[in-house]
């Protein structure tokens, strides 16, 4: 069998392996990816002695890997690395990583969980936080606003909304960062063989207390998100002891994560560009919703997400065979210049703006969109109509990881008349 031209001489995907690839300024990655995008199908990127992967760049090679999941499977696992067998078997799979019936059960219940009324709920509480957080920084003065501002609203929301008492929440935002502050992150050997047990042992404590929250509200339920998981009846079938451990490690290491990151790149985004920040001012609730559908597109939270090919398929001129990895790379998709005219501006009035920084679409499809949304719009209103006003001071401290856009840190003052 010929191997595709991209195999033989200089792989052109091989930066996207290199650890300092991802320790590059935005803008050095943002312009590689536009080279690959003009590539005439997915590229090789070779990974030391591993088997490498392909990468899909352009927005439709993404949406369409992402809505074929028995060809483009989530199973072993959608990070780099895999999860190993023995993670697996001690923590249980996440949703992320399961397909077909046993992803579609999952998915089920936890969809059948989320009742209206629990939304409604959800939703009333988001804009109650988003006051309260806002009322804290300008009577306490901070100048950080991760820790401050964009960590404080999704993990109080996920808390108060899984029904978590207030007595764990310190401990589960220091495990929280434990668990996710080295993913994608390259590190040096030291480092590498201390810090997994860190993050295993992180997962695995909050593990435990949500599974013994579980065990009390199968006795007592009460009117929360873990009462309703752990007593859902689909099919005959709620939540055990080891999924919900599972989906609440997901929901609060994604869910987290992902939401703060968007909120701090949305800050920084709107100090950058004034003109945008005084036009969703002169009226918020008209360009609010564009707004943050164009912050999550240029920040794209979740930079990339694995899949192993389980049947033949042919791309873009490329057969894929079974076996074969396959790499969905959202920052790039949502960059694309056939689907994003001018794609690396800052444009709040965009549209039509299909990103993909909720999925490509079919089954994996974020399940938490909707609440983001909401969050991001009730923060960012809590914050630029007050009187006096925020903005973001200097770079935000990017973690450099391969996988997630994450910000460490990012400074911010008040703006004063």
């Amino acid at each position: 069998m010929t191997l595709p031209a991209q195999r033989h001489g200089t792989d052109p995907g091989r930066e996207l392996a290199e650890p300092g690839f991802w320790q590059q300024p935005p803008a050095h990655r943002l312009a590689a990816f536009a080279r690959l995008r003009t590539a005439e199908g997915p590229v090789f990127v070779p990974e030391g002695s591993g088997p490498g992967h392909w990468a899909l760049v352009r927005h439709a090679q993404v949406q369409e890997a992402s809505r074929l999941p028995k060809v483009f499977a989530s199973a072993p696992g959608v990070t780099t690395p895999e999860p190993a067998r023995w993670v697996r078997a001690l923590f249980g799979d996440s949703m992320v990583n399961l397909d077909g019936p046993d992803h579609a059960q999952l998915r089920k219940i936890v969809q059948r969980a989320f009742t209206p009324r629990l939304l409604a709920a959800a939703e009333a509480d988001i804009h109650a936080v988003a006051a309260r957080i806002v009322d804290d920084v300008l009577a306490e003065q901070p100048d950080e606003f991760v820790s401050a501002v964009a960590s404080r609203l999704p993990l109080e929301v996920i808390c108060n909304m899984m029904g978590i008492p207030e007595h764990y929440r310190a401990e589960i935002a220091d495990r929280v960062n434990h668990a996710s502050e080295n993913i994608g992150v390259e590190r040096g050997l030291a480092s590498r063989l201390r810090m997994p047990g860190r993050g295993l042992r992180a997962l695995a404590r909050m593990q435990r207390m949500v599974a013994g929250i579980g065990r009390e509200r199968r006795k007592h339920p009460t009117d929360d998100l873990i009462s309703a998981l752990v007593r859902a009846n689909v099919d005959g079938q709620a939540l055990g002891a080891r999924q919900l451990g599972a989906f609440f490690s997901l929901l609060m290491v994604a869910g987290v994560e992902t939401t703060r990151n968007a909120i701090t790149h949305g800050l920084t985004l709107l100090t950058d560009h004034p003109d945008q920040r005084d036009l969703l001012l002169s009226d918020f609730e008209t360009y609010a919703d564009g707004a943050v559908d164009e912050m999550i597109r240029h920040s794209t939270p979740i930079i990339q997400f694995r899949r192993t090919v389980a049947a033949e398929h042919t791309m873009d001129g490329h057969v894929f065979r079974p076996g074969d990895k396959v790499v969905l790379y959202y920052a790039s998709a949502n960059r694309d210049e056939a689907v994003f005219p001018d794609p690396d501006a800052f444009v709040i009035t965009r549209s039509p703006n299909p990103h993909l920084g909720f999925g490509g679409g079919g089954p994996h499809f974020c399940l938490g969109a909707h609440l983001a949304r909401v969050e991001m719009k009730a923060l960012f209103r809590e914050l630029l109509t007050r009187p006096v006003g925020l903005r973001a001071v200097g770079l935000p401290d990017l973690a450099g990881s391969n996988f997630d856009n994450r910000v460490r840190s990012l400074k911010f003052a008040f703006e004063r008349p």
